[in-house]
């Protein structure tokens, strides 16, 4: 029986090996950015509906499935001549950027489309404006391969800020869409999307501009964190589901929790242990990027399969 997740496995391997070999003298920051492509990306993509009736949505969905490996791997060759072929003082980095540019473009597209025909459901808006977020992602991505300087900003920030929205901007809005799919209607469920929506680019504008921004952005990110991650965790408590995905789910709140923990307790463990925040970064992000939204994305993909056979089987 195929895997629901064989799409990821090559991309998978390729990651593993980017993290782990020294072959690949990458900042750690263009190493989550390839995982973002080669990971995270197609995972995103199992979750997402088409209409098969709307020929132009269906037509963009069979574009990001075949375009998605070809984009990441020129992703990688981007990143490879900045820092491997000595062809950083080239345009190259920046024309192969392209390439994830436009293909973070069709998953824009792909996102406005969703919002377009989804008649106001909140769920559905927040999926599509999280696609809309991939594309920004992109965009920070090529302004930090021509190392450019935009806004006074810096290419170090343009690559922190593409990092920002391949993962935190565009996959939260994805949780919570997902989560809005099978949760019993909330009055308060299109404040969380709309709140969603709004925290992402406030950050964005706090990180370049102004400090205090980025932290009500912040602020408001984490607290809709909070609301999706309890609401979920109560989900799977009382709902008979399918074990994977009920695994999978409850990692991924674990290990946002876990964050939750260690950055309250962050004060105390850099005294004891005499660490500093540049120490403690890769833990976040490991913690982040490998629990949270990898593990998040598992159990979703899991899920929706779950709901597919539960459909199919109540229509026979």
């Amino acid at each position: 029986m195929k895997s629901l997740l064989a799409p990821v496995f090559p991309g998978g391997i390729i990651a593993i090996l980017i993290f782990y070999l020294d072959y690949f003298q990458f900042e750690l920051v263009e190493k989550f950015l390839l995982y973002a492509a080669f990971v995270i990306v197609p995972l995103v993509i199992l979750l997402l509906n088409h209409d098969e009736k709307n020929k132009h949505q269906r037509m963009i969905y069979a574009a990001m499935k075949w375009l998605q490996f070809p984009a990441a791997l020129l992703t990688l060759a981007s990143v490879m001549s900045n820092k491997m072929w000595g062809l950083e003082s080239t345009e190259i980095p920046g024309i192969l950027s392209l390439g994830w540019l436009l293909f973070t473009l069709l998953l824009g597209i792909y996102g406005l489309t969703t919002i377009v025909i989804s008649k106001g459901k909140a769920a559905e808006i927040a999926i599509g404006a999280g696609l809309v977020y991939f594309f920004i992602g992109g965009i920070w991505f090529t302004l930090y391969q021509y190392q450019l300087n935009l806004f006074q900003a810096n290419p170090s920030t343009h690559a922190l800020s593409s990092l920002h929205f391949h993962f935190s901007s565009a996959i939260v809005p994805i949780f919570i869409g997902a989560l809005g799919r099978i949760m019993k209607k909330k009055s308060w469920y299109p404040w969380v999307v709309a709140i969603d929506i709004i925290g992402p680019i406030l950050i964005a504008i706090g990180m370049i501009f102004s400090k205090p921004i980025e932290y009500i952005g912040v602020s408001l990110f984490a607290c809709n964190i909070v609301v999706y991650t309890a609401y979920l965790l109560a989900y799977l408590r009382k709902n008979a589901l399918d074990i994977k995905a009920a695994f999978f789910l409850g990692l991924s709140c674990l290990a946002f929790y876990t964050v939750v923990v260690i950055s309250i307790f962050y004060p105390l463990l850099k005294n004891m242990y005499s660490l500093t925040i540049l120490e403690f970064i890769p833990i976040y992000g490991s913690l982040h990027a490998f629990g949270f939204v990898l593990c998040g994305l598992i159990g979703w993909v899991y899920m929706v399969d779950f709901i597919k056979e539960k459909a199919n089987q109540s229509a026979s």
